[in-house]
Order: structure tokens, then sequence, then C-alpha cells
């Protein structure tokens, strides 16, 4: 049953932009035979021209020139172009290196880096039981760190350009696909010059179909796999509340967690169990908070 007052079909796009998430690595996983770098590079290409194709279609051709004409927010919105692009390398990476497990880490630990970042930049404040959450979280890493034997660095990185990446957008006052679309034209050339000093220097395979034509297909479709979700999720947020936005976040992460420990064979030992299980027991303390203030917030509107 979908609760009262909730948009039972913009709660169900965001479930699928979730989904479709943390299910990414069985895809980046079937192009384990091209570079990381260069799935990224094609990620990006392809993803502009996709989401620059659909603003074209939906605002016509002139959908960027009110972002261009904003020099801050374009300077805003090229710093993040980068962190995601950064965010896109080492995820990718890392799931064809064998770290899908620690990737999940790092996005089961975004939702409460942010919640640090609103108090040190925003000047927002933590309740009780939000500090509590932030302390498991970071006794959790360090139990990992200290425990698993190295320092989870893709865990935290991952985590932490996101995390930039989010404050960034919630300064910059563009609508979120259009932002997407000006993101993706900084990253547009750039990448498309890689690309082609590859396959000039031997080095790629696309256009000379060296990896096949179905990888050429895949890649290609990275892009969409790339703005689809971005794009539900920009739908979703406008119509479902962000307490219930933030407790669906965590699907990805977890179907994450479960492909890399049942699909790629990735050890999960005991300690790593731990160090896991205290970032959750932080994560559930977060959300039952958030619901509970949800709640509250309600209850106070209707008195």
């Amino acid at each position: 049953m979908t609760p009262p007052g909730l948009d039972r079909r913009g709660l169900w796009i965001a479930v699928g932009a979730f989904v479709i998430w943390g299910l990414m690595p069985l895809y980046w996983h079937l192009l384990k035979a091209v570079p990381s770098l260069q799935i990224v590079l094609h990620r990006a290409v392809w993803c502009a021209v996709l989401v620059a194709a659909w603003l074209a279609l939906r605002e016509g051709r002139g959908w960027y020139r009110t972002v261009l004409a904003q020099p801050r927010l374009v300077a805003m919105l090229a710093l993040s172009g980068t962190l995601i692009a950064v965010n896109w390398g080492l995820y990718v990476w890392a799931v064809n290196a064998g770290h899908v497990v620690e990737a999940s880490l790092g996005y089961f630990i975004n939702p409460l880096l942010n919640v640090v970042m609103g108090v040190l930049f925003l000047r927002e404040r933590l309740s009780p039981a939000q500090w509590v959450a932030v302390a498991l979280a970071a006794c959790g890493v360090l139990w990992l760190t200290f425990h698993y034997g190295s320092f989870p660095w893709i865990a935290l990185c991952l985590a932490g350009s996101f995390g930039l990446y989010g404050l960034i957008r919630k300064f910059a006052a563009v609508e979120a696909v259009r932002g997407l679309g000006v993101e993706n034209m900084f990253m547009f050339f750039p990448a498309l010059a890689l690309l082609a000093w590859f396959e000039f220097a031997g080095e790629g395979g696309f256009v000379s179909l060296r990896w096949g034509g179905w990888i050429d297909l895949l890649l290609v479709l990275g892009g969409a796999l790339t703005a689809i979700p971005l794009i539900f999720f920009a739908y979703a947020v406008r119509r479902v509340p962000l307490s219930v936005v933030g407790l669906l976040q965590y699907i990805g992460p977890t179907l994450q967690l479960l492909l890399g420990v049942l699909f790629f064979g990735e050890a999960f030992g005991r300690d790593r169990a731990i160090g896991f299980a205290i970032i959750w027991t932080g994560l559930a303390v977060f959300a039952i908070d958030g619901v509970l203030a949800a709640r509250r917030r309600v209850v106070a509107q209707q008195a």
C-alpha cells in the first residue's frame, strides 16, 4: 500500500533509479575488456549527447543559453562536472578491479557525510540522534581501517567526491537535468579528444571494432545508463518527500554489496561484517530519526 498523499508514480520512479544504480556493477563487468579510463570517457561522451538531445527536444536548442549567461553558475557546474567525472572513473575502476564491496561502502557512508557537510558548510545543526549516527559511522570506518588491513580509500573517495558534488549542486541554482547537460558539455570535448587519441595511437577499439560490435553498443548505451537514473531521480525528488527518498537511496549500495559478495565472489569475512554492521547501525539511527522528524513536522502543520 502506498501511504496517503504519496505520489505512487514518483515513488516507483525513485525506486527504479536506485535499482539501476545498484545493478550497474553487472553492466560495467560486461565491459571489463575495455580499459576503465576509456569506459569513463565513453560514458561522458554518450551521456552528453543523449542529455543534450533530450533537452533540445524538451526545451529547444537554446536550453543552455540561460545557464551560460551566468558565469558564476558556469564555474560551479564546471567544478561539479569534474567531481562527478572523478567519481565515475573511480567507481568503474573499482568494479572491474574487484572492489565492489568497498565501493558499496562509499555509498552507504555518503548520506552521513552529507550531514557532516551540512554542519561544516551550511551551518546546519544536528540532532543528538544524528550525532550518534555520525559517530557510529566513523567508528565503523575506523574498525575497517584497523581490522581489514588497509585504509578504505576507495569508499571514502567515492563518498567524498559525490558528497562535494551534491554540495555544489545545492548552491547551483539550476534545474537538475539542465545542470547535468551543462556539466557534460565541459566533459564532452576533453573526453572526445582523449578517445580520438587512444584510437589513433592504436590503444582504442571502438572505431576499429577490435572489442567487437556488441561492446561498442554497450559503450554507447552506457551513456543512457548514466542519464536515465539521474533524470528519474530529478523527477522523483520533486514529487516524493525527501525523507522517503533518503530511505530509498540505500537500495543502491545494498544491491551493490550483494552483487559483490554473491556474484563477484568478494570476501566478506567477520571483520568486514562487524565494520559494516556498525555503519548500518548508524544508518538505522539516522533513518529512524529522519522519519520521526518528518512525522513531527506533519503533525505540527496539521495542528
